[in-house]
C-alpha cells in the first residue's frame, strides 16, 4: 500500500494526550460567543442551505433539514454524477415545492462543483465518498460557512487530523460543524448514558457492539464508465474511498463507546477479518467481516464485530455490562441492581434532531461544534481497521501520528485518477491478507 505524506494539517508529533486535549478543547460548545445573530442567516431567518453529494444519506439530512423549518431553502447541489443531482432534486421538489429553490445554473458535477456549493449557501451538507468529507468540510469552514458532516468523519490517520484542525478551526471563527454520528441526539440514548455515568451498572469491565447486516447497496458497472468512474459510482465498496466497513459502520458504535467511556480512547487493539461470502466485482476489495477487541487503561475491553453478509444473524445493538448490571443500549434498558427503562413514546429521531440543532444554531448565532467527538471516534475504527487488515496489534500512539493515507489524497483525485485497484480475470479486487499487509 502507498504511503502518502501527511496534509500540512496534520501534527505528527502529537501524543495521546496531547491529540485528546486537542479533541477537547475543539470540542466545547460555544454558544455562549457574544453574536447577536449568525452572519449567514438573513434577516428574516432564512437558512440557505447546500448539499455535497446527492445519494440517499445526504438526501435524507436534506430532507430532515428541510422538516425543520419553511425559513431552510435549498439552493444548490453537487455530486460528481449528475444523474443523481437531478434525481435528488425531483425527490425533494415533489416533497417540499416552496423551499427547493435549486435551478439548473446551481446543480453542479464537476469535480470543483463543491466550492460552488460553498459559495451559494450558508451551510452545507456533506454525504459523499466518505474520503473527502475533511476536504469538504475544510473548504466550508474556511469559506466561513457552517458544516453538516456524515460519518465517518475520515477513513484514515492524516484524514483524522485533518478533520480534527477543520474542527478547531471552525472554533475560531464561530462556525457551527455537526457531526452526522446521530446517536448523541437520540433522547433515550442520552439518558442511558447519563444514567451509566451516574454508576447505574457500576464500573465497566466490557462491551460487546455489533453492526451486522448484509451488504450495503451495490451498483452494477455502467459499461460507459471508466474503471475509475465505476469506483466513484460504487464508492462505498472501494477502500480508497470508503475505508472499509469498520470505519463505515462500526465508528456508530465505537463512538457510543467513547460517549460512555467519557471520551476515553483504547490504548490498543488487534483484529480478525476477512471474506467469505461476498464475491463479484460489485463488492469491490472490501471484507465481508471484522472483529476488533480494544483494551482500555481501566481494563476494560469492547469486543466490535460487522459484518455485510446475506443470510446471516444480524444486530446492531450494544450490551454494556458492569459490576452492578448490564445496559441493553439499543433498548435503553438497564438490568442489575438499578434496572431500569427509557419509556419508548419519548424515543426521538435523532437524524431530525442534529439537523433542527444545526438549523437552529445558525438561526440563533449560537455555533454548536461536534469535534470533541468526531474525529477521536474515526480514528478508534481507522486502529482497528488497520489491525484487521495487518493482523497485528495496533496502537493508538502509533496511529495518531501514522503518516498512512488510502490511494491518492482527496485533493488529487478525480475521474483522470488511475485507479488503484483493478479486478482480475474472475472479476474480483485484490484483497489485504492479515500477516502480510504492511503499513
Amino acid at each position: 500500500m502507498k504511503l502518502i505524506p501527511p496534509t500540512a494539517l496534520a501534527d505528527h508529533g502529537k501524543t495521546r494526550r496531547e491529540f485528546l486535549k486537542a479533541s477537547a478543547a475543539g470540542a466545547a460548545t460555544v454558544a455562549g460567543l457574544s453574536i447577536a445573530r449568525s452572519a449567514h442567516a438573513a434577516g428574516d431567518g432564512t437558512v440557505k442551505i447546500g448539499m455535497i453529494g446527492c445519494g440517499g444519506r445526504c438526501s435524507g439530512a436534506a430532507r430532515e433539514s428541510l422538516s425543520a423549518g419553511p425559513y431552510v431553502k435549498l439552493v444548490a447541489m453537487y455530486d460528481v454524477f449528475d444523474d443523481r443531482v437531478r434525481r435528488s432534486r425531483k425527490i425533494l421538489k415533489d416533497r417540499f415545492p416552496d423551499q427547493v429553490q435549486v435551478d439548473d445554473e446551481h446543480c453542479f458535477s464537476d469535480f470543483q462543483g463543491y466550492q460552488k456549493v460553498i459559495d451559494n449557501a450558508d451551510a452545507v451538507l456533506i454525504a459523499c465518498a466518505s474520503k473527502f468529507h475533511p476536504m469538504y468540510a475544510e473548504a466550508a469552514i474556511k469559506a466561513g460557512k457552517h458544516v453538516f458532516v456524515e460519518k465517518p468523519h475520515a477513513i484514515d490517520p492524516v484524514g483524522c487530523r485533518r478533520m480534527q484542525a477543520v474542527c478547531e478551526l471552525a472554533k475560531e471563527k464561530s462556525l457551527s460543524i455537526v457531526s452526522g454520528l446521530q446517536s448523541r441526539f437520540h433522547t433515550g440514548f442520552q439518558e442511558t448514558v447519563q444514567r451509566i455515568h451516574d454508576g447505574a451498572i457500576g464500573e465497566i469491565v466490557a462491551m460487546q457492539s455489533m453492526f451486522l447486516r448484509g451488504p450495503y447497496q451495490t451498483v452494477a458497472r455502467n459499461p460507459a464508465y471508466t474503471e475509475t468512474q465505476y469506483q466513484f459510482s460504487n464508492w462505498y465498496h472501494f477502500c480508497w474511498l470508503s475505508g472499509d466497513d469498520v470505519p463505515q459502520s462500526l465508528v456508530h458504535n465505537m463512538d457510543r463507546v467513547a460517549w460512555i467511556m467519557k471520551e476515553e480512547m483504547p490504548k490498543w487493539c488487534f483484529g480478525l477479518a476477512g471474506r467469505s461470502t461476498s464475491f463479484g466485482e460489485v463488492h469491490g476489495d472490501m471484507f465481508d467481516h471484522h472483529t476488533v477487541v480494544y483494551e482500555y487503561a481501566s481494563g476494560a475491553r469492547v469486543y466490535a464485530l460487522c459484518q455485510t453478509r446475506n443470510g446471516c444473524y444480524g444486530n446492531s445493538s450494544d450490551i454494556v455490562m458492569g459490576t452492578k448490571g448490564v445496559c441493553h443500549l439499543g433498548a435503553c434498558r438497564i438490568e442489575g441492581e438499578n434496572s431500569w427503562t427509557f419509556p419508548r413514546e419519548q424515543h426521538n429521531n435523532p437524524y431530525a434532531a442534529e439537523q433542527k440543532a444545526l438549523i437552529d444554531s445558525i438561526r440563533e448565532g449560537k455555533p454548536i461544534n461536534s469535534g470533541y467527538h468526531m474525529a477521536n471516534s474515526t480514528m478508534s475504527t481507522v486502529m482497528g481497521q488497520i489491525a484487521c487488515y495487518s493482523g497485528k496489534p495496533t496502537n493508538w500512539d502509533d496511529v495518531i501520528k501514522s503518516d498512512f493515507q488510502f490511494g491518492p489524497s482527496p485533493d488529487e483525485a478525480s475521474f483522470d485518477t488511475p485507479p488503484p485497484v483493478t479486478p482480475d480475470a474472475s472479476g474480483n479486487y485484490p484483497l489485504p491478507v492479515p500477516g502480510v499487509w504492511k503499513i
